[in-house]
């Protein structure tokens, strides 16, 4: 129940993500956003994805400011390679679609930093996919793996 539960809060943030918020009000008829709103919308997520990643009644991280929980931005080059191998070296059968395990890998970001009080739960839940179940130790493994790669402690 917990992995719907969790799948469906993604889903949701990943919807708002790829649709987009906006503060406009329709009345602009430019139909596009401006140079300068660009690079803030390519550059960052929603800006609380641990609170939908939260189960109900999880007492909320209120240590954590919301530019600790943004989610990082997704890795290129050779970052994208080190997550990947990363990940693979845990399981090489949670890599088989890259772009879901990159996508995995930006949200358990933010629950390492703070998003959820529990990370290896949190990675167990984000990485059991296509009938891959990690262990505790595995996602153990992988959230070293992420703070070695993608999202290193501050």
């Amino acid at each position: 129940m917990r992995i719907r539960t969790t799948t469906a809060a993604v889903t949701v943030v990943l919807t708002f993500g790829l649709v987009g918020c906006s503060n406009d009000n329709g009345t602009d008829s430019k139909g596009g956003t401006t140079p300068s709103e660009v690079p803030a919308a390519a550059s960052s997520a929603p800006t609380s994805p641990s609170s939908a990643l939260e189960a109900p009644g999880t007492p909320d991280s209120s240590g954590t400011s919301e530019a600790d929980k943004v989610v990082p931005p997704a890795p290129t080059g050779a970052q994208r390679s080190a997550v990947i191998a990363a990940i693979k070296d845990v399981n090489p059968k949670l890599v088989q679609d890259r772009d879901k395990a990159i996508e995995k890998a930006r949200y358990q970001c933010v629950n390492l930093d703070g998003g959820v009080p529990d990370t290896v739960d949190s990675a167990m839940e984000l990485f059991s996919y296509n009938g891959v179940m990690p262990t505790e130790d595995d996602a153990r493994h992988i959230n070293i793996g992420l703070r070695n790669t993608l999202c290193p402690e501050a």
